[in-house]
């Protein structure tokens, strides 16, 4: 595997500086960057490929230094693969000449068949897809064809611009977990942009989660949800409520009651309350807090319910998870309590 590293990357628009001296290791495997929309991630995969070039910084791929150190390489030369939102599958060319189009031996000749057959089998594609059209193909199917395009050169780095964006949910992970295992199995260092927490999570080997032009965290993904580097991270990456609290011998004197916490020292602390630390009960329950259901998401397994605590003299938002079979409605009255240790961050690191 050929490692990537990008060195206090900078790049401006006019007067915006969009991306702010970003540091980032892939040494192998499938990195996801993370982040929402606006936030650089595009801009940063761009500026790897060669389509832009930085303000300041370098990216070294392997033991080459592609942008920063003298003349930039050209994209064409940096062995970089690339897979754009839409897949941009050439409407005129048939599955195999698309897969083919990069190939040095020419998209006629028996080691161009020979590869677009190896494509099309690790991007679990049958071979009879070879002389299909681009628009008789679903948007999965779509999908991989653009990776298996992207391989079929052999790069050394694959980059994925929010390839399942357009693609309905079931496609979407179906598609994600194909590409995943492909990457894996071709041997190519990959980055992938998203905006999707779970499928950075159940897809990278490590996640870099960005925001206005910054990595916040780089690591693994159970790290990065577990053991967040500041709020920010933990509102973003498993929807964490924030709720200030006086925290005092592991305990937190809070909106909420008193919370065990962990990760902070004493004095004034943000806790990061997540969904699956709050139970949704009866409202007259003893030991939980009155609060008012303020909306409802269903999604058939479960549901998240956002309700607001009463009674408190500070205004207090929840999400909670619960199954599809108790789901309260708009507007109910509801008991809720926080379970378990909640992580929290000195109040300062907001």
């Amino acid at each position: 595997m050929t490692a990537l590293r990008v060195t206090g990357l900078t790049k401006s628009f006019g007067s915006v500086r969009v991306l702010d001296g970003v540091d980032l290791d892939v040494p192998g495997g499938l990195t996801a960057v993370l982040g929402a929309s606006g936030c650089g991630k595009t801009t940063l995969l761009r500026l790897v490929a060669g389509f832009l070039e930085p303000d300041a910084g370098s990216i070294r791929l392997g033991d080459r230094a592609v942008s920063g150190s003298g003349r930039p390489v050209p994209p064409r030369r940096r062995r970089i693969g690339y897979v754009p939102q839409e897949g941009a599958l050439f409407p005129h060319l048939d599955v195999a000449a698309n897969v083919a189009f990069g190939l040095a031996s020419g998209r006629r000749s028996a080691a161009a068949r020979r590869r677009v057959e190896e494509m099309l089998e690790l991007v679990e594609l049958p071979r009879s897809a070879a002389a299909r059209q681009p628009h008789e193909l679903s948007g999965g199917q779509q999908q991989r064809v653009a990776l298996a395009r992207a391989l079929a050169p052999r790069p050394d780095v694959v980059l994925l611009d929010e390839p399942f964006s357009s693609l309905d949910a079931g496609l979407r992970e179906e598609t994600g977990r194909a590409v995943a295992r492909a990457l894996r199995a071709s041997g190519a260092t990959a980055v992938l942009v998203t905006h999707d927490q779970g499928e950075a999570l159940s897809l990278a080997d490590q996640v870099a989660v960005m925001a206005a032009g910054r990595l916040l965290q780089v690591a693994s993904p159970s790290e990065v949800y577990l053991n967040p580097a500041g709020p920010a991270v933990a509102s973003f990456v498993g929807h964490a409520a924030l709720v200030p609290a006086a925290a005092v011998a592991g305990v937190a004197a809070s909106p909420l009651g008193p919370i065990q916490v962990r990760g902070a020292r004493d004095g004034r602390v943000l806790l990061a309350v997540r969904p699956e630390q709050v139970v949704v009960t009866a409202e007259d329950e003893p030991g939980c807090l009155r609060a008012e259901v303020l909306e409802v998401s269903f999604f058939g397994h479960d549901a998240t319910v956002r309700a607001r605590v009463v009674g408190t003299d500070d205004l207090v938002d929840l999400t909670a998870r619960v199954s599809a079979s108790g789901v309260p409605e708009p507007g109910a009255q509801v008991g809720v309590r926080v379970v378990g240790e909640v992580l929290a961050f000195p109040e300062d690191a907001r």
